[in-house]
C-alpha cells in the first residue's frame, strides 16, 4: 500500500539551508583578525584604542613593522582617518635552500570625533610599533549674551 521512498530533504529549500549553514560556518570558524570568508587574502588591520581624557582624545594604533612614512593621519571635518600600507619582504639563503617571502597589506580606519578639537595642536608620534595621535579638545566657549535693541 505505501512504498518506502528515500528522504532527500526539502529539495531546493534543503539546498538553501545547507548553503546558509556553510556560510555561517565560514564566518564562525575564522581566526580572530583574519577575514572570515575563505579565499579572501588576509589584510592588515591595526588594533586601535580611543581614550578620552580631560584635555584630549588619544588614539593609539598598533602598527608593528610600519615606518612613520608608511602611515598617513588626516582629519577631514570631524572624521579622523588612519591609513597605511605594509610591505614586507624577507629573503634567506642558507646551505642548499633559498626562501623569498613577501607580504603586503593596506588598511584604512576612520573614526567620527564626538567633539570639536583644536586643529592647530594635533600631534602624532610613532614609537616601537605604536602610533599615538593626540587631539586636544577645543575650549568650550562660555555663554554669549546678545543685547536686544528696540526699534
Amino acid at each position: 500500500m505505501f512504498e518506502l521512498i528515500p528522504y532527500s530533504g526539502f529539495g531546493s529549500l534543503g539546498r538553501l539551508r545547507r548553503d546558509m549553514d556553510d556560510l555561517w560556518k565560514r564566518f564562525l570558524d575564522a581566526e580572530p583578525g583574519l577575514p572570515a570568508l575563505r579565499g579572501e587574502a588576509p589584510s592588515f588591520v591595526p588594533v586601535v584604542n580611543v581614550k578620552e581624557t580631560d584635555e584630549a582624545l588619544e588614539v593609539t594604533a598598533e602598527v608593528p613593522g610600519l615606518k612613520p612614512e608608511e602611515i598617513e593621519v588626516s582629519l577631514t571635518g570631524d572624521v579622523l582617518t588612519l591609513k597605511g600600507e605594509k610591505k614586507e619582504e624577507r629573503e634567506e639563503t642558507q646551505g642548499n635552500y633559498h626562501v623569498v617571502e613577501r607580504r603586503f597589506g593596506s588598511f584604512q580606519r576612520s573614526f567620527r570625533l564626538p567633539m570639536e578639537v583644536e586643529r592647530d595642536k594635533l600631534t602624532a608620534k610613532h614609537k616601537d610599533g605604536v602610533l599615538l595621535v593626540s587631539l586636544p579638545k577645543a575650549k568650550k566657549q562660555g555663554a554669549t549674551t546678545i543685547k536686544i535693541e528696540a526699534e
